[in-house]
């Protein structure tokens, strides 16, 4: 009798996998539709608070969230026209970066003798291929493109989810067996989403600012992208605020000096150090409930998946599905390994 429910309780395990796998397979192939819904359900998320502030300021919702968008619109017009812009001057000035790779190499090549690397400035220069910079640059600014005609879907999207707020709760509770426990739940975790995301996207925002002040202070060129580039790469942690500083380190290492390199990397040390060390960690608070090991494997998990979009949301995915096991039989023994306890 234990060995057959033994059995039962193995196939039960193996059946659950199997569906797992399905639905994970199923939402890879479907990421060109799943993703833009999980981006416009997120920025409703950002966006609600805002609403909910003008309507207890007496303006009635549907004026709200019509204000709010058109401000959404007017800002991205400006900002994708300025970026556009300055893309396509990037895009004519990368074939003049090959001449300027030149000094630096001719430079490096005594100091690779040292170590015993006999390596030719011709030779390395086969390497270099501005025109693979070009097409990367070239594919941004048709992704920058097709961009301008989903963003208006996308917040048509996010227009219907704000209106239909106030009425998800009573849906929902007709929805559930146990509605107390399971309206509780989802408010947990909207409220845990929530309060990540906006003060992610605060942090975020004073981060690209700051570093493209930094940069056009140091009338180092393209500041604007870079800033933008520190903006977006913000959301991915422990590593995205590393990635963002790389391109224009290296931009000002080719048309400058190791000088100005050093100085624009101490300027980016010094704005990782106070914002993601210091600032951070002490505006979130108790932090977010997720050890660090597990928050790089989300990053992994959920880029694989959802692809750049599911970086830039695997802390928020991660703390939805934490919650959503913390509140299912047999999930709670995988949210504690999902946890940090040294944050209890």
């Amino acid at each position: 009798m234990a060995k057959s429910g033994i059995t039962l309780n193995g196939l039960k395990i193996v059946i659950m996998l199997g569906m797992l796998v399905i639905i994970l397979a199923g939402i890879r192939f479907a990421a060109d539709i799943v993703v833009p819904f999980i981006l416009s359900l997120f920025i409703a998320v950002v966006l609600n608070p805002v609403v909910q502030l003008l309507v207890r300021w007496r303006v009635p919702r549907g004026l709200a969230v019509t204000l709010l968008i058109t401000f959404i619109i007017m800002v991205a017009v400006l900002l994708l026209s300025y970026l556009g812009t300055s893309l396509n001057e990037l895009a004519r000035t990368l074939p003049q970066y090959r001449s300027s790779l030149v000094i630096p190499m001719e430079n490096l090549q005594p100091w690779l003798k040292r170590f015993g690397i006999d390596v030719s400035v011709n030779a390395l220069g086969k390497y270099i291929d501005p025109n693979a910079a070009m097409t990367l640059v070239t594919a941004l600014l048709t992704q920058l493109t097709n961009a301008m005609s989903s963003i208006f879907l996308l917040l048509l999207t996010v227009v219907f989810m704000l209106f239909e707020v106030p009425q998800l709760p009573a849906k929902m509770q007709q929805m559930m067996v146990r509605p107390v426990e399971g309206m509780a739940a989802i408010q947990k975790a909207i409220d845990s989403v929530s309060h990540y995301l906006v003060l992610k996207t605060a942090i975020s925002l004073v981060t690209g600012l700051v570093a493209w002040a930094m940069l056009a202070a140091l009338d180092v060129r393209f500041a604007f992208i870079w800033g933008m580039l520190a903006f977006a790469l913000n959301y991915i942690p422990n590593i995205g605020s590393v990635l963002a500083a790389v391109p224009p380190i290296l931009q000002v290492l080719v048309l400058g000096n190791v000088y100005d390199a050093l100085v624009v990397l101490a300027g980016y040390l010094a704005i990782n150090l106070v914002f993601g060390n210091i600032l951070e960690p002490r505006i979130m608070g108790r932090g977010l409930g997720l050890s660090t090991l597990v928050v790089l494997l989300s990053l992994i998990f959920w880029g694989w998946l959802l692809g750049p979009v599911g970086m830039l949301l695997s802390v928020p995915l991660t703390i939805i599905v934490k919650i959503g096991l913390e509140n299912t039989e047999g999930g709670q023994s995988i949210a504690v390994l999902l946890s940090d306890l040294s944050k209890k």
